[in-house]
């Protein structure tokens, strides 16, 4: 019989894992890796936001992680400097200003090391609430506009003349990398919230033909990464977002004795 602590942390560790899995699909198809991590380098600063405004650190993430990634839309149009040092110049410097900002929050103390590297043990319902409504929310989300997401990841060009609105479809999917970066960081914390986006993605991407069966496979990789590294935490009394996060790596290179089926996002 599973501990309460223990069955939060798989609930709200299987949760993330669930939206995650699909939403991961699509920055690796668009190649928005780095994107992602410099989302999620900017939680840090949405936290202290939160703390600042009195608001729930979740909602201080979500609007600081989308009024940098318009930020950086902004900025990118004009072309000054290339995508990915832009993106490296903003992940860094909202991550320093987010340690100054609550470095200088006088008489507040705050858990530095639940928030960088995550604290899936202490999930209480309260958090699990949290999680499975947004949940319920970006999966709902995903299901009414995957079709329009989807022609505007193959071809932006095509999917406009097709009638989609391609500008507003990137506007959605910043909101739930948003959403998506602000709940997994109860999780893993905010500097390894990137890699539950991606690891099951990258493996599910060597195990499906298609997108929607790709979507699938990463939820599955990542609910099977959930479980082995907090069945490792309470073992071996690792850290359970760390060894989440090694097992969904030990899954992608095992993927890779597998033959990759091509996967045709149309």
């Amino acid at each position: 019989m599973l501990e309460d602590f223990m069955l939060r942390a798989l609930l709200g560790g299987l949760g993330v894992a669930g939206v995650a899995g699909p939403l991961g699909c699509f920055v690796i198809w668009r190649r928005m890796v780095y994107f992602g991590a410099a989302l999620a380098h900017s939680a840090l600063l949405g936290v202290a936001l939160g703390l600042v405004l009195g608001w729930p650190a979740d909602l201080g993430i979500a609007v600081l992680c989308l009024a940098m990634a318009l930020g950086f839309l902004a900025l990118d149009r004009g072309g000054l400097v290339a995508s990915d040092t832009l993106l490296g110049i903003l992940a860094h410097a909202s991550l320093a200003l987010g340690l100054l900002a609550l470095a200088l929050m006088e008489g507040l103390r705050v858990d530095l090391m639940s928030y960088l590297f995550g604290d899936i043990l202490a999930l209480g319902n309260g958090d699990l609430a949290v999680i499975y409504g947004l949940m319920i929310l970006v999966l709902g989300i995903l299901l009414v506009y995957w079709r329009p997401l989807l022609s505007t990841t193959v071809d932006q060009d095509l999917a406009r003349v097709e009638g989609v609105a391609t500008g507003r479809m990137k506007l959605l999917f910043t909101l739930l990398m948003a959403v998506v970066i602000a709940v997994g960081m109860k999780v893993v914390g905010i500097l390894m919230v990137i890699s539950l986006l991606i690891i099951p993605a990258a493996t599910a991407r060597r195990l499906a033909a298609g997108p929607e069966g790709m979507a699938v496979a990463a939820v599955l990789c990542g609910a099977i990464a959930v479980i082995l590294g907090l069945a490792g935490s309470y073992w071996w009394d690792l850290p359970a977002g760390a060894a989440i996060v090694a097992a969904a790596a030990g899954g992608f290179l095992l993927s890779l004795a597998v033959p990759r089926r091509a996967v045709h996002v149309s």
